[in-house]
């Protein structure tokens, strides 16, 4: 039964007329350590470690620019009130040639945070009709023959140009994923003066169609404050010509280790990849050298016996070290290149357990998740965490909540949380992020909301389901696509993640049938999630259902499966989302709207209806519930239903334990 009181209150929602000053610890400290301060000075890419890296973090000269194009007409037929926007190959045709003098006079902005995070010195919100450029300079070490200088840039939101000595050297598209840029060729040889770095960036946050997560130009309830620009690291290293470009291990619980390697630079014939796997102690446990394909590509499958299996309570992981190599000795132009890295041991998958009840199975043994949902926001970093330890800080306060998971929510996150994850045993639900164009309130929350049996009857391949779910637009179909399926090749390598989530909620879903295929063809070793809350396609490994305003139950799986499940024939039930209790603490709030779901008479009552609801859906585990997903792990802006405050200094469901 609905209870229509609550679902009524959660349609209003309050409305925001002024925000509250709010800092983390973490970004405290960077704020009074002054300008010269390292910021986030640890190594971004932990799976690909070299002793020689440099971080090009801190404090940037920025200017906001006017768009030099007229932006396209607005599209009154659909009724489209938001700010207009270029499309991607529109924006990127924009800032590969806008490269003219700049004036730099507006300050400086603190690198990785976005212009729009208190922690970057600016607090100004990049508008649909602006570029956003950025400039530094650095002294690069002398190079000897054949060596390469990468750029690396961790994320940058959305479209971004990039210019070395006045050339451009790259472009990117795409607010969530790395890439990479090499400098080499537009250094200044035997050149006294620094390198000049540039970045001319366009990002529309939700005036376009985009995948962009929660953010919003105009933030309130569920939707959270748009940022822009670079907001992880940037940093170089100096490779050999012929080096690694990327390396995933991924270990089964049989001891099989799949290696995907790829190389880049000279030509590939001959060389080979020395790996070694090694245990807590040190020995070798595994040695080879494998030859890579003369594309600089290498897969393959080996086998430790006996492996010690990675799980949340035991995190064990084994290090690895990769070597290039050649046959003959190497020469200063050809030099080796080595990196550090890791793997671990572990099987996830959806099997019937000895009642014949579809469960989440870890390591071949029915496991039951406690999940939390984490939406990866900071007051001060808005989605940079401000330090190294604040993301330790988020993962440790859930394990000691009680919590074995963590749901990534409608983002990706920078590599060094999936490492904590990693070692310190935490399973993730891996979100895709979600964009297309204005999101229908009606559709995608108050009609499922009151009206249960929508929920597996409304499909989304048809053009007005796809209008009704802001799905219609190709471009944003193709860049949705293309961003998941490289997320899931970027993070394979993470024993922590065990299952991909791709749709929330209708916003921008789309034949989530193909979509779920698609990934399972790229990854078939984890579940996939197909579509969390409601819009069910009978696809992917889960029923996956939220649920906020009724009694908490175990569904049964109703409808004919489709796809790779369908020769299974069975799906494990989850609750993706559920809870959502609001309770503000002065002091601690960041604006003066407080959105959440139920009345409290104090934090007493608070705690007692969460831990109410926990173990409820605990309870459902005997019914045949597989894991739940409680929301959420912090309060976020107005959103106050967190289990610890937004500045991270409160432990709400917990006291005293900060």
């Amino acid at each position: 039964m609905l209870d229509v009181r609550r679902a009524l209150k959660a349609a209003q929602v309050p409305a925001r007329t002024r925000t509250l000053p709010l800092s983390t610890p973490w970004g405290e400290a960077i704020a009074s350590a002054g300008d010269d301060a390292p910021v986030l000075p640890e190594h971004p890419r932990p799976t690909t470690r070299r002793d020689a890296y440099t971080m090009l973090n801190g404090m940037w000269e920025y200017a906001f620019t006017p768009l030099p194009v007229e932006l396209p007409p607005r599209n009154t037929r659909t009724g489209d009130a938001r700010p207009l926007a270029l499309n991607r190959d529109e924006a990127l045709a924009v800032v590969s040639s806008a490269l003219a003098p700049i004036t730099f006079n507006s300050g400086r902005i603190r690198v990785p945070f976005s212009p729009e995070a208190p922690l970057s010195g600016v607090n100004r919100m990049l508008r649909p009709d602006e570029l956003l450029w950025y400039r530094r300079t650095f002294e690069p070490p002398a190079l000897t023959a054949g060596e390469r200088l990468i750029l690396h840039f961790e994320a940058v939101d959305w479209v971004c140009a990039v210019y070395v000595n006045g050339q451009l050297a790259g472009e990117h598209a795409g607010g969530y994923l790395p890439f990479d840029i090499d400098a080499t060729p537009y250094l200044r040889p035997a050149s006294t003066e620094p390198t000049e770095l540039m970045l001319c960036v366009y990002d529309p946050s939700d005036a376009g169609v985009q995948p962009r997560g929660k953010q919003s130009l105009a933030p309130g309830g569920i939707w959270y404050t748009a940022q822009s620009g670079i907001w992880q690291s940037v940093w170089y290293e100096v490779v050999p010509a012929m080096h690694l470009t990327s390396l995933s291990l991924s270990g089964a619980a049989d001891g099989t280790l799949a290696i995907d390697a790829r190389a880049a630079g000279a030509e590939a014939s001959g060389r080979a990849l020395e790996l070694t796997v090694l245990d807590h102690a040190g020995a070798t446990v595994l040695q080879q050298t494998l030859p890579l394909d003369a594309r600089g590509r290498l897969r393959a499958t080996l086998a430790v016996e006996n492996p010690h299996r990675w799980s949340p309570d035991d995190p064990y992981l084994y290090q690895v070290k990769a070597r290039l190599c050649e046959g003959s000795p190497t020469t200063a132009a050809s030099a080796p290149d080595s990196v550090e890295s890791y793997c671990a041991f572990r099987t996830v998958s959806i099997e019937r357990d000895a009642q014949g009840v579809p469960r989440f199975f870890l390591n071949g043994e029915p496991y039951f998740v406690k999940g939390v949902l984490d939406q990866g926001y900071w007051p001060d970093g808005l989605m940079t965490a401000p330090s190294d330890e604040a993301l330790i800080h988020d993962i440790s306060a859930m394990k000691a909540a009680g919590f074995t998971m963590m749901r990534k929510h409608l983002k990706i996150e920078c590599a060094r949380w999936y490492y904590h994850c990693d070692r310190l045993g935490m399973l993730v639900w891996q979100d895709a992020v979600q964009g297309g164009g204005p999101y229908s309130l009606w559709h995608i929350s108050r009609k499922p909301t009151v009206f249960k049996r929508t929920w597996g009857r409304f499909r989304d391949d048809i053009p007005p389901h796809r209008a009704a779910l802001a799905s219609t637009d190709v471009r944003y179909q193709l860049e949705w696509n293309e961003t998941c399926a490289a997320m899931v090749r970027l993070l394979a390598c993470h024993p922590s993640i065990a299952t991909w989530s791709l749709f929330n909620e209708g916003m921008g879903q789309f034949d989530a049938r193909a979509a779920a295929e698609h990934i399972h063809g790229i990854d078939a070793t984890r579940p996939i999630d197909a579509v969390s809350g409601w819009f069910d396609q009978h696809c992917g490994d889960y029923l996956s259902q939220h649920n906020y305003f009724r009694p908490l139950t175990a569904d049964r799986d109703r409808g004919h499966l489709s796809g790779y499940v369908a020769q299974r024939g069975f799906r494990a039930l989850f609750l993706s989302e559920f809870g959502g209790w609001g309770q503000p603490v002065e002091g601690h709030r960041f604006s003066d709207a407080a959105y959440g779901y139920g009345e409290f008479d104090g934090i007493d009552a608070w705690r007692a209806a969460v831990r109410a609801s926990l173990a409820a859906a605990g309870d459902l585990e005997a019914h045949g519930l597989a894991g739940y997903v409680y929301t959420q792990l912090s309060d976020v802006e107005d959103e106050v239903n967190g289990l610890i405050t937004y500045d991270r200094r409160v432990c709400k469901i917990t006291p005293g334990v900060f």
